[in-house]
């Protein structure tokens, strides 16, 4: 696929390094040479410099026979304006658009078709929100993916040494909780994947991926891991933005899982008093710097159950989610982009690390694969990766359709995860993948896959003959 990607920044980085080892023809286009010449130094892609929206420009890189369009710069206005030359001009069929401006939500016509004309829009802000929310309401859990509308979710969990689990076989799982819908799909040890069988046995420290029916994913994850205590009192710092964003996810979810008392720490003292009239009783605002001793102190940081640390810079995040911890927050979260700092501290004195930057990965890798792919995420840092693939077709036409799942010939490592069937109340039904599972025709299949080099295999597994559509 021949792809032309705006924006050489952490995002367009990342998405540039996750594409062109899977044999795509990738053009960049950045301002800043030296973004461009570093990544032309370590990847087989090219790379012009200048502006974006000159149309010249976008001819000279290709843009007149590109098949998609991944515009992730950190300005709004030159994303969508570049989607709009796209369309108008070159007619680049797939034109996708990162977007921060959580405002313009309300105004769906001017950024799409009728208006900056892109085919998609991401929100990785948004959509860090939500994992963070995710990531509080199952306080075990490293990593949580959503499949199936949220019916489904990948749960990562540390071992922990005394679980029911740990020092047993993975097959055990169902015996632990046989009312669950859950299965083991894989074990990182020190890094690397595991070969899983029936009698693989789980060892402390062991990174295990859980996919479950969501509704039982806190039982399952405390068969690994003492279950821990519900968030009750939260601190966030470093964003007003997601602060506020993540305060009102509380108030539209489930209030059981929602913090008692929540605290927001911004330093800019006219935003910090905006933002407390904005927000009410929901939040308290705090101002003063998130990584200072004394206000730390103030937030009450000593008997908070969990501190998350969000500002931009990735130092400051560290520190003074260390700085928390260490002044008696049970557990913290810190905003890590950089990949080598959050295989460093996770586990550490930091508990979990998330990536902005892999958000908006995750929000993007899925229109890339082809197929029908409804959920894509990249996993262990992009080792592996987990998917959504819709199974169209019957058993005349496709490989998979009419089978049952013993008989489906998946490439080595892989292995189906669930399948999400619709059931008569138009709602998903997760089901474990038993050996005598048939799948039927729009069936949502959830495959884990150990090396992303075996992705087109498992593209090709799913195709169906071309007279199907």
């Amino acid at each position: 696929m021949k792809i032309l990607i705006i924006g050489a920044g952490r995002i367009g980085s990342a998405v540039a390094e996750s594409l062109v080892s899977e044999a795509n023809d990738i053009t960049l286009i950045d301002r800043n040479a030296d973004n461009i010449a570093s990544l032309m130094s370590h990847y087989d892609l090219r790379g012009l410099i200048g502006e974006a929206v000159s149309p010249s420009l976008l001819k000279e890189a290709g843009a007149d026979d590109t098949d998609m369009l991944l515009a992730v710069t950190s300005s709004d206005e030159t994303n969508l304006a570049v989607c709009l030359l796209a369309e108008r001009i070159f007619n680049i069929p797939t034109r996708i658009a990162r977007v921060r401006n959580s405002e313009l939500r309300n105004f769906p016509r001017i950024l799409k078709e009728e208006g900056f004309a892109a085919t998609t829009l991401i929100w990785p802000e948004q959509a860090l929100t939500n994992y963070i929310v995710k990531l509080v309401e199952i306080p075990e859990a490293l990593q949580v993916k959503e499949f199936g509308d949220g019916s489904a979710s990948l749960v990562a969990v540390r071992a922990e040494a005394g679980s029911p689990m740990v020092g047993g076989p993975v097959s055990e799982l169902r015996a632990h909780i046989p009312h669950a819908c859950a299965s083991i799909i894989a074990i990182f040890r020190k890094g690397r994947n595991i070969e899983l069988r029936a009698r693989t046995l789980i060892e402390a420290d062991d990174e295990v991926l859980v996919l479950c029916d969501s509704r039982h994913a806190r039982l399952a994850t405390t068969q690994l891991r003492r279950r821990a205590g519900i968030v009750r009192s939260l601190i966030i710092a470093g964003s007003l933005e997601m602060g506020r964003g993540i305060v009102e996810a509380f108030q539209k979810a489930d209030q059981t899982t929602a913090p008692a008392t929540i605290r927001i720490i911004e330093a800019d003292e006219a935003k910090a008093e905006k933002l407390a009239v904005e927000l009410g009783d929901a939040a308290t605002v705090l101002c003063g710097d998130f990584d200072d001793e004394e206000t730390l102190a103030s937030a009450g940081v000593e008997n908070c159950d969990l501190f998350i640390s969000l500002s931009p810079d990735d130092e400051n995040n560290i520190l003074s989610a260390m700085l928390a911890k260490r002044l008696g927050a049970k557990r913290t979260i810190a905003l890590v982009n950089r990949r080598v700092y959050g295989d460093l501290i996770e586990g550490s004195k930091i508990d979990v690390t998330v990536s902005q930057t892999q958000a908006a990965l995750d929000e993007l890798v899925r229109f890339v694969r082809r197929g029908d792919v409804t959920a894509a995420y990249t996993l262990r840092h992009g080792i592996a990766e987990a998917l959504e693939i819709v199974a169209h077709g019957a058993k005349e036409n496709s490989k998979v359709v009419g089978r049952p799942i013993s008989k489906i010939k998946l490439p080595e490592g892989c292995r189906i995860a669930a399948v999400l069937r619709e059931g008569t109340d138009n709602t998903q039904h997760v089901l474990m993948p038993d050996d005598d599972v048939i799948l039927e025709p729009e069936d949502h299949v959830v495959i884990f896959i150990p090396n992303r080099r075996l992705i087109a295999k498992i593209e090709r597994l799913f195709a169906v003959d071309v007279g199907f559509f």
